[in-house]
């Protein structure tokens, strides 16, 4: 009776177990009728027919990743190339899944490697190598289209890697460097440009700067002529009416004053080694002593006397040397061959 009541509470055991079914999220469950589909079991707890129903698929609902794997490929310019990629796969249907197809994902790894030859193969190596987007987006549209009687949404298709031969490589390589030196070159040249326009209105401005300073200063030269020349101008107006008014002391002035500047040039001439004194200095003296008359008789008039006083000054002797005899004494006679007069 022990062991009939132990293999009774077994068989319930199981009974319960084969009766009740509990699906956990994201997962399906099929159920079969003596070997037919009847219907799916969503995520919970439910209970079957016993000995006539039972549970003949589980399915994935959520989103799985498979693997293509790596293939060489010939492009269509002759280049063979080694490509893989992943595809991005959710089951919409568990029925459609589970009864249309055997072996849902190498079906579907099957199917993207033939296409991938083929959109591979229609292309260049070069769009092969820039347009990967361009790839993703045929192969998502054959492949979702093909896998859509399955209950199967192929969401994304990547491609992974694609190696390109060694040879190409090397090519590749050489013409980016070729590229980067063209832009080193390039960008070389526009600095030295930038910099060649830069030093140009630099001396733009510099000689624009130097003309205006050499404009300014012949201004200013031309300037304190003018105002030398009107100064002179009064100089001489001044003398003429001295001379008018009949004072030979403003002649004598005027002409001593240009003898001074010659013989003060001809002192300060770099390439003379030796200066002649003129002999007859008595003429200059006479001169001096004119001007220092010139000078009193302006003092006598700015304060107001009206006397004059009479002034006798006795001629200086002329310069004589060791080697020549003295000369004979004779009457002072300023440069311009006037005698200082006396009073």
């Amino acid at each position: 009776m022990t062991y009939f009541l132990i293999a009774l509470a077994i068989l319930g055991v199981g009974f319960v177990f084969s009766v009740v079914k509990i699906v956990p999220q994201g997962r399906e469950f099929t159920v079969e009728r003596f070997g037919k589909y009847t219907k799916t079991l969503s995520p919970g707890i439910h209970i079957l027919t016993p000995f006539v129903e039972k549970i003949g698929r589980r399915m994935n609902m959520m989103e799985q990743v498979l693997d293509v794997p790596q293939q060489e490929v010939i492009t269509k310019d002759n280049a063979m190339v080694k490509v893989d990629a992943i595809v991005f796969i959710q089951v919409m249907s568990a029925s459609a899944a589970a009864y249309r197809v055997e072996n849902l994902p190498y079906a579907i790894t099957q199917l993207c490697s033939t296409n991938l030859r083929t959109v591979v193969g229609s292309m260049d190596l070069d769009e092969v190598l820039f347009q990967r987007d361009n790839i993703n987006s045929r192969l998502l549209t054959v492949i979702d289209a093909a896998t859509e009687p399955w209950g199967v949404k192929v969401n994304r298709i990547e491609i992974k890697d694609l190696t390109p031969p060694v040879d190409i490589t090397n090519a590749m390589a050489r013409q980016m460097k070729a590229e980067r030196e063209r832009r080193a070159v390039i960008t070389e040249a526009e600095g030295e440009k930038q910099a060649a326009i830069a030093r140009a209105e630099g001396a733009k401005q510099a000689a624009i700067l130097e003309a205006e300073g050499r404009r300014e200063a012949a201004f200013r030269d031309a300037e304190a002529r003018e105002r030398e020349a009107e100064a002179e101008a009064k100089a001489t107006a001044m003398v003429s009416e001295a001379i008018a008014r009949g004072d030979v002391n403003a002649i004598n002035y005027f002409v001593a004053q240009k003898y001074v500047e010659a013989f003060a040039e001809l002192a300060r001439n770099p390439t003379a080694k030796t200066v002649i004194v003129p002999a007859e200095m008595s003429g200059l003296v006479g001169t001096i002593a004119g001007l220092g008359e010139l000078v009193g008789l302006a003092k006598e008039q700015q304060h107001g006397r009206a006397e004059t006083r009479a002034t006798t000054r006795q001629p200086a002797a002329p310069m004589t040397t060791t080697s020549a005899p003295p000369p004979q004494p004779r009457a002072p006679r300023n440069p311009g061959g006037a005698v200082p007069p006396t009073t």
